[in-house]
């Protein structure tokens, strides 16, 4: 049976499809993207969680946690204030909160982490296009987000 085959060709297509997609984004897009990528594990977590595949909770708690690291460690402080601020506690926070899903075994808090995300990330959505684009064209942000 070739399912494998055909399998293995779309997610390579679909690797090669976000490497291109990284390399032509905007810093607005990369952090966009990296939101989604949060939201993808946490689901993935919260199902394994639900199936008691505690191996698949794992990596994906951790690959979550990564991804929301990465947000925090992007968080422009100096210049973002305090809405740069509270987004950094905010990260700090759902991180505890995937490691108390990962220890606890529990979806809740994974839950919490992918609402806390959906509202972030739909703010980030809204922003206006002339904000969205006005790093971009001068290299200002270089991929910083607030």
């Amino acid at each position: 049976m070739t399912y494998g085959k055909k399998h293995s060709g779309i997610a390579k297509y679909g690797k090669v499809a976000a490497e291109s997609e990284v390399a032509y984004a905007s810093p607005h897009r990369l952090v966009q993207m990296l939101m989604e990528g949060a939201l993808e594990k946490a689901a993935t977590a919260k199902g394994c969680i639900e199936r008691k595949d505690l191996e698949g909770k794992s990596r994906h708690l951790s690959w979550a946690m990564s991804i929301i690291s990465g947000l925090r460690s992007s968080l422009d402080l100096d210049t973002g204030g305090a809405i740069a601020a509270n987004l950094d506690d905010l990260y700090e926070y759902m991180n505890r909160r995937l490691i108390d899903a990962s220890t606890q075994n529990q979806v809740e808090p994974v839950s919490e982490v992918i609402d806390l995300l959906l509202e972030i990330k739909s703010a980030w959505d809204a922003m206006p296009d002339d904000i969205k684009h006005a790093g971009s064209a001068a290299h200002a942000i270089d991929a910083r987000h607030v």
